[in-house]
């Protein structure tokens, strides 16, 4: 079935509601979305130099990830030594050697409907979400979380603990968007359809959410998502933890800070991608 074939079929049973339920046809187009998912032909964003951020959202996929949940019922699932209860429709993707993809033993799970490039790398114990794209030679850390729908490009580090927040609904929200080349370190989230551009790089324990402010000491500037935009982390921008003073009532009467996430440098050409944070920030 073509895309847009398949795209049609998608939203006709996903408007059908309950009625998709046991309906043989719903369940055929939910496992070709699955499919082609997993093969990295559709995806729940892509790009798009038309749109403001660069992406598009693909409402109907994830239209079709939400209708695969509401076609299964649980069951017992075994992968290997490991059985699991959960929705027949998104068992444990199952990897051969072919694929290209490493999957380090240690309790990794990759669920049905994600994409995992070749030349991946799975360190245990991580999770990696339906509807997620992880391109080629990205690493997925100990402890790393891909969230369902979140977009992770090329030669990516998602450094041990760091969460890549997912979203289904509503189903035109933008996912998270991490571009090629970026490192986000130990114990990072990124969350609420953040996008970080191309080669940035964030310190150990670095939050960004829509309502967290970026403060650029280069450029002079506060960052911050909009009602229409996103947090967006300008492309090769260095970003560590900081703090702000509390300036007015008890916040102030205290001394107190509170958390703010800070560029303080931008990568250049002469930066080769395998410096290491410290001497980044030297």
């Amino acid at each position: 079935m073509k895309v847009i074939e398949l795209r049609k079929s998608i939203e006709q049973h996903f408007a059908a509601g309950p009625a998709a339920v046991g309906d043989p046809a719903a369940t055929r187009a939910f496992e070709q979305l699955r499919t082609a998912l997993e093969a990295g032909k559709v995806r729940a964003a892509e790009r798009d130099a038309k749109a403001a951020t660069g992406w598009r959202v693909n409402a109907w996929v994830k239209q079709g990830i939400l209708l695969g949940f509401r076609l299964g019922v649980l069951a017992e699932i075994q992968a290997g030594a490991l059985s699991f209860v959960d929705k027949h429709t998104f068992p444990p993707r199952q990897f051969e050697a072919e694929d290209g993809v490493r999957v380090v033993p240690g309790g990794s799970s990759v669920r049905a409907g994600a994409y995992v490039a070749r030349g991946a790398v799975c360190m245990p114990p991580m999770y990696i979400n339906t509807g997620a794209y992880v391109d080629e030679g990205t690493m997925v850390d100990s402890h790393a979380l891909v969230g369902s729908c979140a977009q992770v490009g090329k030669r990516v580090h998602l450094s041990a603990a760091a969460q890549i927040g997912g979203v289904l609904e509503p189903v035109n929200a933008s996912p998270v968007i991490i571009e090629d080349d970026v490192l986000v370190g130990g114990n990072c989230g990124v969350y609420e359809g953040t996008v970080v551009r191309r080669g940035a790089v964030l310190a150990a324990g670095t939050i960004l959410t829509r309502g967290t402010p970026v403060f650029d000491l280069v450029s002079g500037e506060v960052l911050r998502a909009t009602a229409e935009m996103p947090l967006m982390v300008p492309e090769g921008a260095v970003i560590v933890p900081g703090s702000r003073a509390v300036s007015k009532g008890k916040g102030r009467e205290w001394g107190l800070s509170i958390y703010a996430p800070v560029i303080v440098k931008y990568r250049d050409e002469k930066t080769d991608l395998s410096t290491t944070l410290e001497e980044l920030l030297r």
